[in-house]
């Protein structure tokens, strides 16, 4: 069970895109065509299969429009459902529930669409040891949920921010002169309490980190598998390894053979298609 995000922090998100949806008069349809009081019940429910994430986000949608709204998630995030079934129920006055339908639908749609596509990759990697992990590559602004996603689909989070720990990137080694600079240079400044990750697209690289020390994790950047296989024998358990670039469904199951520890997706975040879930009276 993956804990609830603090509906303190997300209140900005659904706050901003209510507003935007609002615009400057409100919802003139229902405004216009529901009359006021009338009262109803209504329902989230699926188009297709998947990963249930984003109904704490729906539900904050609802009830930043009208308190009064009863919600209640019959699939909560991080469980699997299938087409046809009920998602959440929401009882309450009809205007405000079709004010707040689409932003809430957006939310859950794109955030179970994540959490589904998550699920897929992370089915491939069943008996090994590897993970699969998302990456900072998501939508600006909505990073926070669309990582929690990730861990709705039995995923696991890289860094949330640039703040969290030091990732030393090509442009980096490139930039300072080489993998023992910045190594040396991590040595000499970085706090103890901060965790060290180095990119590095060839094996003499990974021989060279090695030797230098520093490093926590080595991140494998565009590797075949036979190359990540004998990475994995080099460290020899010496450092976390991680492999990345180019990381299709199709192939997460060999590249989780190879004995790696994490598997980077950037799709998980830039790529997931949002997931068909409709609202019905």
């Amino acid at each position: 069970m993956i804990p609830p995000l603090p509906d303190l922090v997300l209140e900005p998100l659904i706050r901003a895109a209510l507003t935007e949806d609002l615009g400057m008069n409100g919802d003139i349809t229902t405004r216009t065509v529901i009359p006021a009081g009338i009262q109803c019940q209504a329902a989230i429910r699926a188009r297709e299969a998947g990963v249930a994430s984003g109904m704490q986000l729906a539900a904050l949608a609802f009830r930043l429009i009208d308190p009064a709204l009863r919600f209640e998630a019959l699939c909560p995030d991080g469980t699997p459902f299938a087409a046809g079934d009920t998602l959440a129920r929401i009882e309450g006055e009809a205007a405000p529930i079709l004010s707040a339908e689409r932003v809430a639908l957006n939310f859950a749609g794109r955030l179970s669409g994540i959490a589904t596509m998550t699920a897929a990759f992370v089915g491939k990697t069943r008996g090994t040891a590897a993970r699969i992990t998302c990456t900072r590559k998501t939508t600006p602004g909505l990073r926070l949920v669309e990582k929690q996603a990730v861990l709705h689909g039995g995923g696991f989070s890289h860094r949330l921010s640039l703040s969290d720990a030091i990732l030393i990137k090509d442009n980096h080694i490139a930039a300072a002169g080489g993998i023992r600079p910045v190594l040396r240079a991590v040595k000499a400044r970085a706090s103890h309490m901060m965790r060290v990750e180095i990119e590095v697209d060839r094996l003499d690289q990974l021989a060279e980190v090695l030797d230098e020390g520093g490093a926590d994790v080595v991140l494998l950047d565009n590797m075949d598998s036979p190359t990540l296989r004998q990475a994995v024998t080099m460290a020899d358990g010496r450092v976390v390894l991680e492999a990345s670039g180019n990381m299709r469904l199709d192939r997460i199951a060999e590249v989780a053979a190879t004995g790696v520890d994490y598997i980077s997706v950037g799709a998980l975040t830039h790529s997931a298609r949002t997931l068909d879930l409709g609202l019905d009276f």
